[in-house]
């Protein structure tokens, strides 16, 4: 009875209250043959200290040891360990919605210094106080430049992370919000041309990502230009936040949607994560979710405050910026721990390591197999091209206790062989040595089946 919510008195009261007097009579208008009159199949109960060693039975088999070259959204960093001593305190870890300022003044300060740390970081003017994660973040974003320029369109990359776009699709379908994919070249990058001609006069705003999904660098100076010239607004979205450690802030952008789930923030069988908002200080009165501003008391004392709040959920529908974002105070603390402990010359340093392991492991599969987008900058990501169905390689590297890069033909049907691998700090040179040379004889094993299909072709043809 530990767990179940009535007692056997409940529910013969419960009966009782209407009319009949046992289960089986509440149940009688369903035929009997439709009815179960066995016990479940299922096994026996367990105890407590059973089920406790059973998931950590299971948890053992969720990759401990194994080395990941997954990427594509979400991103395996080192966490520093005060995160969680912080993040853990009663404090932090049990407040609610700040409304009453005067008693949240820890966890307002904590949000205005994300906001801060993160406007610096992404060249924008100013920052809210988080999203739900990335996806939303960039679909907010679109909705918004749709209300900032009266328009109702939108131009998306397909180099934009494919589940950022479906969740963007979702939204803006019910918004009556058109969108048009563009391609990409044989570089990785947006067609420049493509997207000239499609920028009107009834485009709300371009939506790119950079690093895009490919893991390649776009020229968001250029994009802006073709953006603005028809007076649309630029979104750039980013998915590893670690990259602004190195590349120029999209400056030119007038909406940066991020995911900042590489600040700290733990993989979590995909979340909860972090996102982020960060516009020009024009285009504030139109961004949503929560923004904390500094002020000062009756008495000069520095104070923290909500401010701007009809962005908030609370305001009526029709008044309100948004009714779907919410912010992620306890995960935006770890990222704003996260920044705080590393600083502008640590960040810069984790991104030029990931970097370097990036550049030996495009240098090392080059060798092998075919490196695709190779003549564009790139961060972290890679797209490598086999001869063997990647599935096939990973089921092999599992046995290594690697887990490979991510198959693209379920996302990208034209790429089929092709994988998206992704290299961080914590990633060995001995890793990547040995899934090279894996990947290298499957390459040595299609070859050789190729050769000696060759070969047996005359001799069929003769039979």
């Amino acid at each position: 009875m530990r767990y179940l919510p009535k007692s056997a008195g409940d529910r013969a009261a419960m009966l009782k209250a209407i009319g009949i007097r046992s289960v089986d009579d509440l149940f009688s208008p369903i035929p009997a043959e439709y009815r179960l009159t066995r016990d479940l199949a299922i096994p026996r109960q367990m105890a407590e200290s059973e089920i406790v060693d059973w998931f950590k039975q299971r948890a053992k088999e969720n990759g401990e040891g194994y080395t990941s070259f997954l990427g594509a959204g979400a991103y395996s960093h080192y966490r520093p360990v005060v995160i969680d001593a912080l993040v853990q305190r009663g404090e932090f870890l049990t407040s609610y919605t700040p409304y009453q300022a005067e008693y949240a003044q820890g966890t307002l300060q904590a949000i205005f210094e994300f906001q801060t740390m993160i406007a610096e970081l992404t060249g924008m003017d100013l920052a809210n106080a988080s999203m739900y994660d990335g996806s939303t973040a960039a679909t907010e974003a679109v909705m918004m430049a749709c209300r900032i320029t009266g328009r109702n369109g939108a131009v998306v990359a397909r180099s934009v992370h494919p589940e950022y776009r479906g969740v963007l699709a979702t939204y803006a379908t019910h918004q009556e919000i058109p969108l048009r994919k563009i391609s990409f070249t044989s570089s990785g990058q947006i067609d420049l041309k493509e997207l000239d001609r499609a920028v009107d006069n009834d485009t709300a705003c371009v939506l790119l990502q950079s690093p895009n999904f490919f893991g390649t660098i776009e020229d968001v100076e250029a994009i802006a230009e073709i953006t603005h010239k028809r007076g649309a607004l630029l979104i750039v979205s980013i998915a590893e936040a670690v990259s602004l450690g190195i590349v120029e802030p999209p400056r030119a952008a007038d909406i940066v949607a991020m995911e900042a789930q590489s600040f700290g923030v733990p993989l979590g069988f995909g979340g909860p994560y972090c996102g982020v908002l960060a516009t020009k200080d024009k285009f504030v009165r139109q961004m949503p979710g929560r923004l904390a501003g500094q002020t000062v008391d009756k008495n000069g004392k520095r104070g923290f405050v909500l401010t701007l709040a009809t962005r908030e959920q609370h305001i009526r529908r029709e008044k309100a910026t948004s009714n779907i974002c919410t912010n992620q105070a306890l995960v935006a603390l770890m990222v704003n721990i996260f920044m705080t402990v590393y600083g502008k010359v640590g960040l810069r340093e984790l991104a030029k390591q990931n970097l370097a392991k990036t550049a030996y492991a495009t240098g090392q599969f080059s060798k092998t197999a075919k490196v695709l987008f190779s003549d564009a900058p790139c961060f972290n990501e890679f797209v490598v091209e086999t001869s063997e169905d990647p599935y096939a390689i990973n089921a092999r590297l599992l046995g290594h206790k690697i887990v490979g890069g991510l198959p693209l033909k379920k996302f990208y049907p034209e790429f089929g062989n092709a994988a998206l691998w992704c290299c961080t700090e914590l990633t060995t040179r001995s890793t990547i040595d040995t899934a090279v040379g894996l990947v290298a004889e499957s390459e040595r094993s299609v070859q050789g089946n190729d050769a000696r299909t060759k070969d047996a072709e005359p001799e069929e043809v003769t039979r």
